[in-house]
């Protein structure tokens, strides 16, 4: 039974404060370092908006990649200290690697990179400067052209063929800690964001630019989250897919602060693997 059989407001829901794209003038860019004398370190200023956030866990079974753009599934692990480095590398990236062959039935998955991300109070989100913070804005990690540049960047002397194929950017996040309470993800269902919600925005790093998605308010957005997700759990994000069929290519999402959250939870501790995803159709 997908979504559309059901009845989506009889179920429990939060109202919690996303943050859109406030209306900007040219394309917005963000600095992920300290910005060149006079310029802001970002363009893409936050538009809040009060919205509800519908407990997805009695329909967790109804959620996939290529309809909605997210899925829950149960993913165990033999990591023991996701904070060290080689650990992840060794243990914890040859799993996901295999977990998302067979989950997705894929003919090659290749993990690019890792964040650990663990929230401290008033901290700001800093590459390279402290813990790395819940992301706090509504986006999509790839764009349709940064989604195909990471084959190119991550795989240049396979990429022409590669490309000729089915390609997706899949983020696998799970928390390290649980069950977690505080900073949740919340996830739009793909099919409520028309085209015009995405906003390529330029992420600008010292040797290279990038390119997200960030997302304009939409009324019809509708949005979705795991309460309580337990270590044992992860969430599978479409960051980027390159088929056009009429599946779900892109699934905003972000943290946000749950109304409910106790005074005393702790604070949000968290993985994401992004990969890369080949089908050859």
């Amino acid at each position: 039974m997908g979504l559309q059989e059901t009845k989506i407001e009889s179920l429990p829901f939060v109202t919690a404060e996303l943050n859109y794209l406030a209306p900007v003038s040219g394309k917005p860019r963000t600095y992920a370092f300290d910005p060149p004398p006079g310029e802001p370190k970002s363009t893409s200023l936050p538009e809040p908006h009060q919205v509800p956030i519908f407990d997805a866990r009695l329909i967790a079974d109804n959620f996939s990649l290529d309809r909605e753009g997210f899925a829950l599934v149960r993913h165990p692990t033999q990591v023991k200290d996701f904070y060290n480095d080689e650990e992840i590398r060794t243990v914890y990236y040859p799993a996901v690697e295999a977990f998302l062959r067979a989950t997705l039935k894929a003919d090659r998955v290749v993990i690019f990179d890792h964040t650990v991300r663990r929230r401290v109070e008033g901290a700001a989100d800093i590459r390279d400067g402290g813990p790395r913070q819940p992301a706090t804005r509504v986006h999509v990690d790839q764009t349709a052209v940064s989604g195909a540049n990471r084959v190119r960047e991550h795989l240049p002397d396979e990429a022409d063929a590669l490309l000729k194929g089915r390609v997706q950017v899949i983020n696998l996040w799970r928390p390290i800690r649980g069950p977690l309470r505080d900073s949740p993800l919340a996830m739009a269902d793909g099919t409520t964001i028309a085209p015009d919600d995405l906003v390529a925005s330029d992420l600008i790093y010292p040797n290279r630019r990038g390119e997200t998605y960030s997302v304009k308010y939409n009324p019809n957005h509708r949005w979705f989250y795991f309460p309580e997700m337990m270590p044992d759990e992860a969430l599978l994000l479409k960051c980027y897919d390159s088929a056009t069929d009429g599946r779900t290519r892109f699934g905003p999402h972000t943290a946000f602060v749950d109304p409910t959250t106790p005074a005393d939870a702790a604070p949000r501790e968290s993985i994401e693997v992004r990969t890369l995803v080949f089908h050859k159709q």
